[in-house]
């Protein structure tokens, strides 16, 4: 068996930047901006801003994330959710981050149909991905799978002003729309320090405000997912989300099969769709944090009327067999790296 880390890639001010977990966690100016670096949420954050105050600001964008990973990481002792997955169905007092979070993700996961299920974390479990050491990952039985499956239900999740519940044996995670929330909750807190050019590299997921700082549109490398460590293509865009989950991030292998970490919660086994990589762009980290997801599980044509339907994200699709789809919006502004060609371009009228 073997795993796999992230290697988010991604092409900011100052060019080609590969963000490894080796980096500084001091602030580095950078041509009249700042660079800091931190550890948070199981990967490694780099965020870039630009302008007057933008030293504190990076420095507050670490504050912030650390805050958020107390209350909302289901392994931290005493945080939001570690409380809600150990009160024995009875309600939990919670901070308004966590009631605001735990509310689009239910949102979402009706949105999807169930695709996304906050619910599926003893799945999880049972598989080994919330665990490290290769060691851990295991196939768990049918049997096993049934009996869990029994508790995995977004729409039981209890959400009122100020607390939340579960039912006893229902133990819920936010890791598929956690980071893309910090993601939000960065970029307003450096929209209201004055910060008009920033970039957030949250591990898979990255933030832009604004332009460059000398006026340009960002240029986001995505990942190939046959080859982690190139791109597939660049897309240019500003003030815009790219957030892709694939099956490369984390999975192990046994018998020569890939059991990725993204699980379909229909059926407690990871997700076999055809899509091997699901990048979605568009306004919201939340929103497009919990599509890539669900999205990756729903499959292309799922995913695809899912996007005609709704109309406020971009999407771009790999599959299995190498087959490169997206969306109209991404027509000028994709640009695939040498050696890679888009099979399709998606219209909003199918």
């Amino acid at each position: 068996m073997k795993k796999i880390g992230s290697l988010a890639i991604v092409l900011g001010a100052a060019g080609l930047l590969w963000f490894w977990s080796s980096h500084s966690t001091d602030v580095r100016e950078n041509r009249d901006g700042a660079e800091h670096g931190f550890f948070a949420m199981d990967t490694y954050f780099t965020v870039n801003a630009y302008g007057i105050g933008c030293e504190e600001a990076v420095l507050e964008a670490e504050e912030e994330t650390k805050r958020l990973e107390q209350l909302l990481s289901v392994t931290v002792p005493e945080s939001d959710l570690w409380r809600i997955n150990h009160a024995h169905g009875q309600p939990v007092a919670v901070d308004g981050d966590t009631i605001s979070v735990l509310t689009e993700a239910v949102a979402m996961g009706a949105l999807t149909q169930g695709a996304l299920d906050i619910s599926v974390y003893p799945v999880l479990q049972a598989w080994g991905f919330t665990v490290s050491g290769e060691e851990e990952f295991q196939i768990p039985s049918e049997q096993k799978l049934r009996e869990l499956l029994v508790s995995v239900d977004y729409q039981k999740v209890q959400i009122g002003e100020t607390a939340v519940s579960v039912p006893d044996g229902m133990q819920i995670d936010l890791g598929a729309i956690a980071k893309g929330y910090t993601g939000d909750q960065l970029t307003e807190l450096f929209r209201s320090r004055g910060i008009t050019s920033a970039l957030l590299n949250l591990g898979h997921n990255v933030q832009t405000i604004g332009e460059r700082p000398d006026g340009t549109p960002w240029k986001i490398g995505v990942t190939d997912p046959f080859e982690p460590q190139e791109i597939l293509g660049v897309v240019e865009l500003t003030d815009k989300v790219v957030i892709t989950s694939g099956n490369y991030e984390r999975y192990f292998e046994k018998d020569g099969r890939r059991y990725c970490h993204i699980l379909d919660p229909a059926t407690g086994h990871p997700a076999q769709s055809g899509l091997v990589s699901v990048t979605v762009i568009g306004e919201s980290g939340t929103y497009c944090d919990a599509l890539s997801t669900a999205i990756f599980v729903m499959g292309r044509e799922k995913g695809v009327s899912l996007w005609r339907e709704q109309g406020d994200f971009e999407l771009i699709l790999v599959e299995e067999d190498g087959s490169v789809f997206i969306t109209e919006g991404l027509r000028d502004c994709f640009l695939p790296e040498s050696g890679h060609e888009v099979t399709e371009v998606l219209e909003r009228v199918g």
